[in-house]
């Protein structure tokens, strides 16, 4: 499954749990390598991205720092009319 698309802020499931037993993390860091915070304890950790795709069960919840597709993507309408 590829996860291509995670976002600052998305929290996700991994496979397995985190040995103080939570499933739940938290995206804090995006590149070559994908920083993610235990929501269970706090502890951080870094992996590459396709070794996070492997790991990942699921995106629970987008966080504001996500990729949306396009037509989902706000846009801005300029006006060339000027009054006054």
């Amino acid at each position: 499954m590829k996860y291509a698309d995670l976002g600052l802020g998305d929290r996700v499931r991994l496979r397995k749990p985190h040995p103080c037993g939570s499933y739940e993390w938290l995206v804090v860091r995006l590149g070559a390598d994908i920083g993610l915070r235990c929501l269970g304890c706090g502890r951080r950790v870094l992996l590459s991205r396709s070794e996070v795709e492997k790991r990942i069960k699921m995106i629970v919840e987008r966080g504001s720092g996500s990729a949306r597709p396009a037509s989902q993507t706000p846009t801005m309408i300029v006006s060339d009319d000027h009054h006054g």
